[in-house]
């Protein structure tokens, strides 16, 4: 029996619990074996959930686990992720809108697997052509009005935020105004951050 064939068995509903040795070593309670961070990126492809802990301590380090699996992946040369993509995700640690980065980032990937079977038979009608921008223009597009949706219904900034308002380009001689759409973005960010730090020091 491969060590693939032995990691199906769990129970339905339930995720299969790894544990993480100091000596880094990954332990299936479900099969009682060994796995490897190769193992782990398989189950994930195949759908199957699994969560991660620490031996020691008991903490949940699944987030930090499948980070390195897609560090693993990279260094292999299977670049799925943008060199400016990196640079845009960095910048948002720290900031202001940081909160809503993870959903907006879950919502685009749930809408990109829905649509993967559209896009796979664009590419199959394409002859196995690599498939151009244009054929993920209307995905994006409907990811960010599903995004700016919610963030009108949901975002403490109020129903009027929208993250894709711009400011229309300044006239000669206005350059000594200040733009009122760029004063109430200001105000809007730090009643935000106002909110925050309250919950932040509630939860202490």
């Amino acid at each position: 029996m491969t060590e693939k064939t032995k990691g199906r068995s769990k129970t339905d509903g339930d995720a299969v619990v790894i544990k993480k040795y100091a000596n880094r070593r990954l332990y299936n309670t479900a099969t009682s074996s060994y796995v490897t961070l190769d193992f782990l990126a398989d189950m994930v492809k195949q759908g199957e959930d699994f969560v991660v802990f620490d031996a020691k301590s008991g903490d949940d380090i699944t987030r930090s686990v499948l980070t390195q699996i897609i560090f693993e992946e990279e260094s292999k040369g299977q670049n799925l992720l943008p060199i400016q993509f990196l640079r845009q995700l960095i910048k948002f640690y720290g900031d202001s809108l940081q909160t809503f980065v993870p959903s907006y980032l879950e919502m685009s990937m749930d809408a990109f697997s829905r649509n993967q079977e559209e896009m796979r038979s664009r590419m199959r009608d394409a002859f196995g052509g690599a498939p151009g921008y244009a054929m993920f223009e209307e995905s994006v597009r409907k990811n960010m009005e599903l995004y700016e949706q919610a963030m009108k219904m949901f975002s403490p900034l109020g129903p009027s935020y929208s993250p894709q308002r711009t400011t229309p380009a300044p006239k000669p001689g206005d350059e000594a105004k200040e733009d009122p759409n760029i004063d109430a973005l200001k105000s809007q960010v730090e009643a935000l951050q106002r909110k925050l730090d309250k919950l932040e020091g509630g939860n202490e």
